[in-house]
């Protein structure tokens, strides 16, 4: 229920940049503003989620969050929202993210055993991808017929949900590793060391950085997509997210079935090659009803590539670096990425339009694909 909350927030950010600011490249760098504190911080996320009751310190940001989009809701409602504003609070946003997201990450495992950790994320996937199709559909219909600010309205009543589910969360108590005599720096950099000598996590963490910054931003220049290249509306961007999000729970529900009968090093090729094809593909398009289709299976090899990732690096990890190597994957996936992506296709975009700029980074994200899965062998065999 949350997560519908957040999704149709995301629909209305976006499309609050471009109305505030009718520029492609802003709306890059107001996606890129929610990332940049990630980028930041969330390696020191990390280590305090090392140290630290992992369930209290979401308990603790996702309030924190929920004030965000409150805040979000009276600027626009009383009509003092301004670019300035939605950067800002954007990067609010991502300063607490830089921390829960370490910690909820690695929290996952203690929920359910490691036996069992690639299924939970397959299907945690696929709850927050029915959120990713019901939150921009009802997000464009809220700005159609209500206007933005209700959009942020519902999302910061709908924190409520996700508070009472945490608060019945139980968890079996365990010793927290207290890094005695380290400092939190030392700390960070034993978790650096692990990632950086472990061959396994290391090519997989390339993996990622170069999908996170180069493959994922197709998403932040939707907006644009809708209105200039398909000629749409915020209801045709939800419906263009919705279709992202169907192929998406598709992919989870399939993974979570056959996660135990096929190898996951197979799958995470199939899935990130194919990625980048079908986006290679959805930026050549210019009928609605083919992006929709294409955006379907983007959305489907999207989680495919992801999910396979993120599990792999947290079966990979120990139990006392696991919040560490997930922040580290944070970093990536959710801080660099997000914040190189958008400005460099938010740049691209204002120079070649945005179709071809996703074009170009879909095949840069496949020719690092062809080349990785071939010069590690280990991505394969995983």
């Amino acid at each position: 229920m949350s997560l519908v909350g957040t999704w149709m927030q995301t629909v209305a950010q976006g499309w609050l940049a471009l109305e505030l600011s009718n520029n492609p490249f802003t709306v890059g760098i107001v996606a890129a503003s929610a990332s940049l504190p990630v980028a930041l911080f969330s390696l020191l996320g990390g280590v305090i989620a090392d140290r630290t009751d992992k369930l209290k310190l979401v308990i603790v940001a996702q309030s924190l969050l929920a004030v965000q989009a409150a805040t979000f809701w009276l600027m626009v409602l009383t009509g003092h929202i301004s670019i300035a504003w939605v950067i800002g609070l954007a990067l609010f946003g991502g300063l607490i993210n830089a921390f829960e997201i370490p910690a909820r990450q690695s929290l996952i495992i203690e929920l359910v055993g490691r036996e069992d950790l690639l299924d939970a994320i397959a299907l945690n996937s696929t709850g927050f991808n029915l959120a990713r199709i019901l939150g921009p559909m009802l997000g464009g219909l809220l700005i159609a017929n209500l206007g933005l600010s209700w959009v942020f309205g519902v999302n910061a009543i709908s924190y409520a949900a996700v508070l009472a589910g945490l608060l019945l969360i139980t968890l079996p108590p365990r010793g927290l590793r207290q890094m005695a005599g380290t400092s939190p720096m030392a700390g960070l950099m034993e978790g650096l060391r692990y990632v950086r000598r472990t061959h396994e996590v290391w090519v997989l963490m390339k993996l990622v950085a170069v999908y996170s910054i180069f493959g994922a931003p197709y998403l932040a220049l939707m907006p644009v997509i809708a209105r200039d290249t398909l000629g749409g509306t915020a209801q045709t961007y939800g419906w263009l997210l919705g279709a992202v999000g169907s192929g998406a729970i598709m992919a989870g529900l399939v993974l979570a079935f056959v996660a135990g009968r096929a190898g996951r090093g197979r799958v995470l090729t199939a899935g990130a090659l194919g990625f980048s094809t079908l986006v290679l593909a959805f930026s050549l398009s210019r009928s609605l009803s083919l992006s929709l289709v294409l955006l379907l299976f983007v959305g489907f090899a999207m989680v495919m590539t992801n999910a396979i990732s993120n599990g792999l690096l947290q079966t990979l990890a120990p139990d006392a670096l696991r919040g560490r190597v997930m922040a580290a994957y944070a970093w990536v996936f959710v801080g660099v990425g997000p914040v190189l992506g958008p400005y460099l296709i938010g740049a691209l975009a204002n120079r070649i339009g945005a179709p071809q700029a996703i074009g170009v980074s879909a095949l840069i994200t496949l020719g690092y694909g062809a080349w990785a899965f071939t010069r590690y062998p280990v991505l394969r065999r995983m």
